[in-house]
């Protein structure tokens, strides 16, 4: 199965969920946001969202500041 993380190709040996492939990126704990096929998923709803073949994923880094 191939997505696109963050612009590029990445081919995954099965269906995964958002929350393990956060986990094989090492960013669990992190402040991120996660976007599939441009729509924002919910933290709370990570481990039950699984990605399909073609799916256009964004991670960015949230940054606090004043």
């Amino acid at each position: 199965m191939q997505i696109h993380l963050n612009g590029e190709a990445k081919h995954l040996d099965s269906e995964i969920s958002v929350a393990q492939l956060v986990e094989t990126l090492g960013l669990t704990g992190r402040r991120i946001a996660v976007e599939v096929n441009e729509e924002i998923v919910p933290k709370s709803v990570h481990g039950d969202t699984c990605l399909a073949d073609g799916d256009r994923v964004e991670i960015v880094h949230a940054i606090g500041g004043g």
